[in-house]
């Protein structure tokens, strides 16, 4: 049997590591759920959602060249819809609903008042690299 990308299996789970759980799935072949992919939820430990000879059904999310197996079982719910990706890095000010030109005259105001605060500072201990002694 072919496993192919995007096809739904019934497997057995025969390993549990702190990263992911182990599925045998048809044909004797075995594949990794994530701990990512278990559910929806945060998960911090697997025992909470799976225990070693459990039935589940599995996705195939991936096969990488060297024939790693990528299973989700999340995604195999019908009812699993994927979550908008959330952008990375620092918010200026209100998030997406602000210009690009309102998000970066916000950092460089920020970045202003920043260098401003450190050059009073230096001046304060008298300056750059000033003698000693």
């Amino acid at each position: 049997m072919s496993i192919e990308v995007g096809s739904k299996l019934e497997g057995k789970v025969t390993g549990i590591t702190h990263f992911g759980a182990f599925v045998l799935l048809p044909g004797g072949v075995t594949g990794l759920v994530h701990i990512s992919e278990i559910s929806d939820e945060y998960v911090t430990d697997i025992h909470e959602h799976l225990k070693v000879n459990d039935q589940v059904t599995v996705k195939v999310i991936n096969v990488d060249k060297d024939g790693k197996i990528g299973l989700s079982i999340r995604q195999a719910d019908p009812n699993w819809q994927p979550r908008p990706s959330r952008g990375r890095g620092r918010s200026y000010g209100g998030g997406s609903r602000q210009s690009f030109e309102d998000k970066m005259s916000r950092f460089l105001k920020d970045s202003e008042e920043r260098l401003q605060a450190l050059r009073r500072s230096e001046a304060k201990r008298g300056g750059r690299g000033g003698r000693r002694g």
